[in-house]
């Protein structure tokens, strides 16, 4: 058991070689997925005294989802978000990733894992949707951190970080309009194509 454990615990180091298209905050390279999971693990703590449902969410768990949620990248990549050909056949490759590293587990933890990283992917309950939210605001401040320099890479337009966004404003109008007041400084700055 204890084997298996390590196993694991060794195969979920590749995460860290992972490259993601959003830039750590000084602009000095590409973020990798360790380096978000655990970046998206203390902003979903440091945000939470202000999150509207915080009295029906049970923080730890989202902090298990977000924790774990990325692990399936190993295999199947990184999907930038608004690669519409990387999506067609995201949930399958990452469904064959998830049966073979959450499979290293013991059964017991296995199931655990896996249970909590569909519940992520379902995106229903309020721990689901706050580790969602979180996982959706990190690269937009990284983002205004680097000067749009990923939104500029990818010619990316206002309108599709508001659609991406837009179910945000009816669980969190606060992160909402943050992440409004982000976008509307891309399209001042220049950095997001307007429209």
């Amino acid at each position: 058991m204890l084997a298996e454990m390590m196993n694991f615990i060794k195969e979920v180091d590749k995460l860290k070689t992972i490259e993601r298209r959003t830039y750590v905050s000084d602009g000095s390279r590409r973020e990798n997925s360790g380096e978000h999971s655990w970046h998206v693990c203390l902003m979903a703590m440091t945000l939470f005294e202000v999150y509207e449902r915080k009295k029906e969410t049970d923080l730890f768990t989202s902090i298990r989802m977000l924790l774990l949620h990325d692990i399936v990248e190993i295999d199947a990549g990184d999907t930038y978000a608004f690669d519409a050909e990387g999506y067609k056949d995201k949930i399958e490759r990452e469904n064959l990733a998830a049966d073979r590293i959450f499979g290293l587990l013991p059964e017991k933890i296995s199931d655990q894992y896996r249970s909590l990283w569909e519940e992520f992917e379902e995106g229903k309950t309020n721990e689901a949707l706050y580790a969602t939210i979180i996982d959706h605001i990190q690269p937009l401040l990284l983002n205004i951190s680097t000067e749009g320099r990923s939104w500029l890479e990818h010619e990316i337009h206002a309108h599709q970080v508001l659609n991406r966004n837009a179910w945000i404003k009816g669980i969190s109008p606060q992160i909402h309009a943050q992440i409004c007041e982000w976008i509307e400084t891309g399209v001042e700055k220049g950095w997001l194509k307007d429209g």
